[in-house]
């Protein structure tokens, strides 16, 4: 082969060389990259995940219509956290709408009652959905969301009692008469009894209805909804309503509106849950009570 011809075949050859390699480095180049930013959009799917807030919401768990414990998952019923069983009632739907709605997911944590306003404090829970009056003496202690439910006082009797025929506050006098403990219902309503004979108060909702049904008092003073539904529990329960009248209990709208409390000073969780709340009609709310005490354990 001449000369000439062998160098022609050789630089060409080099130059074909010389791309393959060039198209195995471009290839190698855009292999990198596209792994890079699998791993980063890994990553970022990852610390997404990760920062998706956990609402932890306290509660007693045992207050129906409000909140119960039942054993499964029935009706929409969320787990309680570092237990086998599940709450629901008016307080999980609350509570799981405003997460929907946030973004969040939701924890429920079982507490008595008067650990609810302590646990808001040191911060071990982020906020007590629990059927609580927005007082006056607990806002000295906590901050409370808009209203989520509108509460009128009323008194619960059995239907074979004397003072089944009450009109007012005033027919009950001398009754004999308890509620659950600091609450407006045994703080400030009782007293309003006209020599009232006034046991100490209970712990719980249940405790105190199961007062009234086995005759150690003649009756109790509660709200209408926590009413409603002890009413289809105990059916010979009867449940008097003095509102609109003008012998009711004396309180205050502030006292009988129903709120959810949090950490003092935590804005940004206010402003989020009342964005949700201010969405949300007083016929929103009554349908969704109803539902509750539709669905509670001894409802059925």
């Amino acid at each position: 082969m001449p000369v000439g011809a062998f160098l022609d075949n050789f630089d060409k050859k080099e130059r074909e060389r010389r791309e393959t390699m060039k198209m195995k480095n471009v290839c190698r180049t855009l292999l990198g990259m596209t792994m890079t930013l699998s791993l980063a959009a890994g990553m970022m799917t990852a610390a997404n995940a990760e920062e998706k807030k956990v609402l932890k919401v306290a509660m007693e768990c045992g207050y129906a219509p409000y909140n119960w414990t039942q054993s499964d998952d029935s009706n929409g019923a969320v787990p309680i956290s570092g237990s086998p069983d599940y709450a629901y009632g008016y307080d999980v739907m609350m509570a799981k709408h405003i997460c929907e709605e946030l973004g969040y997911d939701l924890e429920i944590v079982k507490l008595d009652w008067d650990s609810l306003v302590p646990a808001v404090q040191a911060g071990t829970v982020d906020c007590v959905i629990a059927g609580q009056s927005i007082t006056s003496e607990r806002l000295q202690s906590v901050d409370f969301s808009e209203p989520y439910y509108y509460a009128t006082i009323v008194t619960l009797v059995k239907s074979d009692n004397a003072y089944a025929e009450a009109k007012g506050v005033a027919d009950l006098k001398g009754a004999t008469c308890t509620s659950q403990i600091n609450t407006i219902w045994y703080d400030l309503c009782l007293p309003q009894i006209e020599d009232a004979n006034i046991l100490p108060a209970h712990e719980s909702v249940p405790q105190m209805l199961v007062a009234l049904n086995s005759g150690a008092c003649d009756i109790v003073v509660t709200d209408q909804p926590t009413g409603m539904a002890a009413c289809v529990a105990y059916p010979d329960f009867t449940m008097l309503d003095f509102a609109g009248t003008d012998d009711d209990f004396e309180v205050s709208d502030e006292e009988i509106n129903i709120g959810i409390s949090m950490q003092k000073g935590n804005t940004e969780l206010k402003e989020a849950i009342d964005s949700v709340l201010s969405e949300m009609t007083v016929d929103d709310f009554s349908e969704m009570m109803d539902e509750a005490i539709a669905v509670q354990p001894l409802a059925q």
